[in-house]
């Protein structure tokens, strides 16, 4: 599941190809461009910790604790630039600024981008509903991308709710909307495998 970016950390030396110094701590990103115009961004991140690392905790525990930093950003919410902002029983709010280093060949911002987004709210909403000793994977995700995203547009809101969580298999559903000007950008749907924590009891 992803989980929040912190605050990005103190500025470490970049190279004009945009490849942090040793030596760089935290998590968050840079941007920069050198006298050519050459755009560079670097991200860093804490050594990650799973979910069984954390202990035997519900899933909405262990969102809440991704919420207020109790546990280290998961490296791709860094790599991609959004986090979560929302959690409850059932339901998690992602969201994310877009800009140019997302971009495709069409000059628009990648799909994947907003299909990592929904993938993050809808599997964290399944997770927010699975009791202690209960995990899950995706093994469906469906994406529709109804409108484009440009390096301009402004921060998009993700918010996914989860259907059905049963023992073997979970549902959920999910919209990106922007966060300025409330239009729709994109909507999915995920079904999920649900089994037991290696170990759990």
């Amino acid at each position: 599941m992803a989980q929040p970016a912190t605050q990005p950390p103190t500025t470490p030396e970049v190279s004009a190809t945009g490849t942090a110094a040793r030596g760089a701590t935290g998590s968050g990103t840079g941007h920069g461009t050198d006298a050519d115009g050459v755009r560079s961004r670097i991200h860093t991140w804490d050594p990650p910790t799973s979910y069984a690392d954390a202990g035997s905790r519900s899933g909405l525990e262990l969102a809440r604790m991704s919420l207020d930093g109790r546990l280290p950003s998961a490296p791709i919410c860094s790599t991609l630039g959004f986090r979560l902002v929302e959690v409850e029983e059932g339901r998690a709010v992602f969201e994310g600024t877009p800009g140019e280093h997302l971009f495709n060949p069409m000059g628009t911002v990648h799909g994947g981008f907003m299909a990592t987004l929904l993938d993050s709210a809808l599997g964290t909403a399944v997770l927010s509903a699975l009791p202690t000793g209960r995990a899950y994977t995706t093994v469906q995700l469906g994406v529709h991308l109804v409108r484009p995203v440009l390096g301009t547009t402004p921060a998009l809101r993700c918010e996914g709710t989860a259907v059905h969580v049963g023992r073997t298999t979970a549902t959920a559903e999910a919209r990106i909307v922007g966060t300025a000007d409330g239009k729709l950008y994109a909507h999915g749907t995920t079904t999920c495998a649900v089994f037991a924590v290696p170990g759990a009891a």
